[in-house]
C-alpha cells in the first residue's frame, strides 16, 4: 500500500527528509508557507546584488555536506582561515599559519593575545583533532567561556578574540553557549573551510530541491494546525496524510504542543554599497572594544555586483537594541567610519532574522531515529532537535525520514 507521507516545511531540514524518503521508494509532499524554499536559508536580488537574510557560512567539514552536497556545483568562495581584528583604531590579523603561511608574521606579531595564548590555540586544535564528533557531544557540558578560562586563555584575548569570533557563530557574546557546540564548530574551522556560495547561500537548498525526482512542494501554503493525521490549512482545506513531518516550529502548529515555547536568538543584517575592500585577505573584520559598538563583524562578501567599481559590504549586530531603522543606519555607518575607516556610498537593505538560532541547554550530535516521532502520525525534524547547525538541520531529516520508513517496513535501516 501506497504510504501518504507530508512535510511541513521547505526549509533545509525538510528538502533532506525528501530526498531520504525518495530514496527509499517514496514520494512526500511538502508545503511552504512561503513563495520560494530555504527556511532560514534566504538570499535575494536587489539591484544586482546577492543578498543572504543574515551572515551564514557553510562550513565545509560538516558531516553531512559532502553526503547530501555537491560542494564543487556550489561554486564557493573560500574565507582565508583567520579574522581581522579592530581594535583602539587599529587592525590586527590572527589567523592559522599552519593552513596559510602568509599569516604567521602577521599572527606571531599581533598584540592580539599573549604568545601563551596563541600556542594554546594550536593545542587546541591539536586535541580536537584527536577527538571525534561522538566523544566533543558525550563530554560534559559547560559554558563556552568558562571552558575558554579553564583551558587556559587570558580574559584580553578572550574578549578581543573569542566573542567576537564566536560571538557571531553563537549570537551571543556572552558565550554562554554550551562547550560542545564550540569544540565542534572549532573543529569544523579546523578540518575544513568556511565558503559561501557565489550566488548567495540560497543555493545550498536549490540544489537540494533540484535534486528531488518525485516530491511536489506547494508553495504559498500556510498550515494552520495539525490533529492527527489531519492537516488544516489557513484557507479552510483539509488534508490527510499517514505520516506528517514537520520541519518548521511545531509549538505553533500542533496543539499538544502550544506550551512548550523554544528559545531563540536573533542577528540582523544590513547591507551597504562601497567603492573598494579594504582587507587584503577574505577575512571577517571584528570588533574587540570595550566601547558599547553595535557592529558586531564585518565581510566583504565576493557576491554578484552590478558594476566592477561598487563593493558589498555586510554588517552583523548580535546585541539589542531599541533602535528605529533611521537612527540603527545612522548609527551602524557612524561606526564604520569610526572603527573601520569605512563610508559607505548608500545603505541597500537590512534583514531582521528573530529566530535565527535555537537557544537550546542541551545539545546534541545524534538521536535514534525513534525520538523524532512525537504521536502516531506527527513526527518533528529541524536543528532544534539536535544543534543550531546546518549539519543538525540535515542529519535531522535524514532521521526522520528513517522513523518513519522503519515505522511502516520494520526494517532497521544500518
Amino acid at each position: 500500500m501506497k504510504q501518504n507521507i507530508t512535510i511541513i516545511g521547505a526549509g533545509v531540514s525538510g528538502l533532506v527528509a525528501a530526498l531520504k524518503l525518495e530514496s527509499l521508494g517514496y514520494e512526500p509532499i511538502i508545503f511552504e508557507t512561503k513563495k520560494s524554499i530555504g527556511g532560514k536559508v534566504q538570499s535575494e536580488e536587489f539591484e544586482g546584488y546577492i543578498l543572504d537574510h543574515g551572515f551564514q557560512v557553510l562550513l565545509s567539514a560538516y558531516p553531512l555536506t559532502k553526503k547530501y552536497l555537491d560542494l564543487k556545483a556550489l561554486n564557493l568562495d573560500t574565507f582565508n582561515s583567520g579574522a581581522y581584528i579592530f581594535k583602539n583604531q587599529n587592525q590586527f590579523c590572527v589567523g592559522d599559519p599552519l593552513r596559510d603561511k602568509s599569516l604567521f608574521f602577521l599572527t606571531a606579531f599581533s598584540k592580539i593575545g599573549t604568545l601563551s595564548d596563541k600556542l594554546k590555540v594550536f593545542k587546541l586544535s591539536r586535541k580536537l583533532k584527536n577527538k571525534t564528533v561522538e566523544q566533543i557531544f558525550e563530554d560534559k557540558e559547560y559554558q563556552t567561556i568558562d571552558y575558554l578560562s579553564n583551558f587556559g586563555f587570558s580574559e584580553q584575548f578572550i574578549a578581543d578574540f573569542f566573542k567576537p569570533f564566536f560571538g557571531g557563530i553563537f549570537l551571543e557574546n556572552e558565550l554562554k553557549t554550551s562547550s560542545r557546540m564550540f569544540e565542534f564548530i572549532f573543529k569544523m574551522f579546523s578540518e575544513g573551510e568556511a565558503v559561501i556560495p557565489r550566488n548567495g547561500m540560497q543555493e545550498i537548498p536549490n540544489q537540494l530541491a533540484l535534486k528531488l525526482k518525485t516530491t511536489k512542494i506547494n508553495f504559498s501554503t500556510k498550515v494552520e494546525k495539525v490533529v492527527g493525521n489531519t492537516v488544516y490549512f489557513d484557507d479552510g482545506n483539509e488534508h490527510q496524510s499517514d505520516f506528517v513531518i514537520v520541519a518548521t516550529e511545531a509549538s505553533k502548529l500542533i496543539p499538544q504542543m502550544a506550551g512548550t515555547h523554544m528559545k531563540w536568538k536573533g542577528t540582523q543584517t544590513l547591507y551597504f554599497e562601497v567603492d573598494q575592500i579594504l582587507f587584503e585577505k577574505h577575512m571577517i573584520g571584528l570588533v574587540a572594544s570595550d566601547k558599547n559598538y553595535l557592529i558586531n563583524s564585518i565581510c566583504f562578501p565576493k557576491s554578484m555586483t552590478p558594476t566592477a567599481q561598487h563593493k558589498l559590504v555586510s554588517v552583523s549586530i548580535i546585541k539589542q537594541h531599541q533602535l528605529n531603522d533611521k537612527d540603527l543606519i545612522y548609527r551602524v555607518e557612524e561606526e564604520l567610519n569610526v572603527i573601520f575607516n569605512i563610508k559607505p556610498l548608500r545603505f541597500l537593505k537590512s534583514f531582521y532574522i528573530p529566530r535565527a538560532l535555537p537557544g537550546l541547554t542541551d545539545v546534541k550530535m545524534t538521536m535514534h531515529p525513534t525520538e523524532t516521532q512525537l504521536t502516531e502520525h506527527i513526527f518533528l525534524a529541524g536543528d532544534t532537535m539536535l544543534n543550531g547547525s546546518l549539519n543538525a538541520a540535515m542529519h535531522s531529516g535524514e532521521l526522520v525520514a528513517q522513523a518513519i520508513h522503519e515505522k511502516i517496513t520494520g526494517d532497521m535501516l544500518s
